[in-house]
């Protein structure tokens, strides 16, 4: 059945989970200082494998992990949990999200980039309502950053509490939003992640990524047309991160197969929130006339554009589509299937 919360429920989880999020972000600090003391000692604490050798848990994962649900079990404790740690544990691989208020947790993306000091790693905390995100917060804690949003209410990087901050609304650059490139995917910086799916197949998610890169980057009329030149390409190593950068406009292409829902469930809220649009990673079968549909959380394959300004004779909404449609020329399909999705 669905629930619903009234406004000022909504802002006051809204501001628990931004408090949550920066002192879970103190213990992933205090995990770093610990590593890179006087002594120099780089103690990375307990590492397991998950599913290969870049699948990574560390003894912080679960720390902080174990640290959120608690707290948000003390306070809501009626509430579902969904954490990449506890669920990774398990055998089921089921889609788990449903019309309950339900917390989804990444304690640590970027545990890669945790573990060799890149700060490109943070804590992702979204509240899931009716099978909606409407609440995220991304704290980036070793850069001091704070991504949210609450749905109705704008999405911000940073606030006061942030060491003083201002509040930014996202997009950064809003006055007016900064329209997307007419040749687009030319002109953009495109975003996108190498995966845990190392398999050396020919066919397989790998060479479809890597086909699907070097697509994009391809001069203009190269690779039998399917050149983008895309002005630049980058991998964070945190798809949650990759969202929150695509939210702020610092990205305006992102394309990713095999992320689970902790990994996108707080930046899905945020870019919607901006006015992004996010749809199927995946082309259909007529990208140029086939519905651009809004995504569904958890089905592993995204496509996710910045929020655009209107232009002359476009709309930044048109334009968003225009560029979906570009992208879905130049990739490849990828097969990342699930349970219950």
């Amino acid at each position: 059945m669905a629930q619903t919360f009234t406004e000022a429920e909504l802002k006051d989880i809204y501001t628990f989970a931004l408090d949550l999020g920066r002192r879970a972000g103190k213990i992933l600090v205090d995990g770093v200082e610990k590593r890179t003391g006087a002594a120099g000692a780089r103690d990375m604490g307990k590492q397991e494998e998950k599913m290969n050798a870049v699948d990574i848990v560390t003894q912080t994962d679960l720390d902080v992990e174990a640290f959120v649900k608690d707290e948000i079990n003390r306070k809501y404790p009626d509430h579902k949990f969904i954490g990449e740690e506890t669920y990774s544990a398990g055998s089921s691989k089921q889609y788990l999200i449903d019309a309950s208020p339900t917390w989804v947790v990444d304690p640590l993306d970027g545990t890669v980039n945790y573990t060799h000091l890149f700060p490109m790693f943070c804590v992702s905390i979204a509240f899931v309502l009716n099978s909606q995100p409407i609440i995220g917060v991304i704290h980036q804690p070793l850069l001091d950053t704070t991504y949210s949003s609450l749905v109705g209410y704008g999405a911000w990087q940073d606030d006061a509490h942030d060491g003083g901050k201002q509040r930014k609304r996202l997009p950064l650059v809003n006055s007016p939003k900064a329209i997307l490139p007419k040749e687009a995917p030319k002109g953009c910086i495109f975003s996108c992640e190498w995966g845990k799916d190392r398999r050396d197949k020919e066919g397989g998610n790998m060479w479809r990524k890597v086909n699907s890169f070097v697509n994009m980057a391809a001069e203009i009329g190269g690779r039998g047309g399917k050149g983008g030149m895309v002005h630049g390409v980058r991998s964070l190593g945190s798809a949650t991160l990759d969202l929150a950068y695509i939210a702020a406009g610092s990205f305006d292409i992102w394309w990713e197969g095999g992320c689970w829902e902790w990994d996108v469930a707080a930046g899905i809220a945020i870019l919607r929130e901006a006015g992004g649009l996010i749809t199927s990673a995946n082309p259909p079968p007529n990208p140029e006339t086939d519905p651009i549909e809004e995504v569904r959380l958890g089905s592993r394959l995204y496509l996710a554009i910045r929020p655009a300004g209107d232009s002359e004779g476009e709309t930044g909404r048109q334009a968003q589509e225009r560029v979906v449609r570009e992208a879905w020329k130049r990739v490849q399909g990828l097969d990342y299937s699930r349970p219950g999705a």
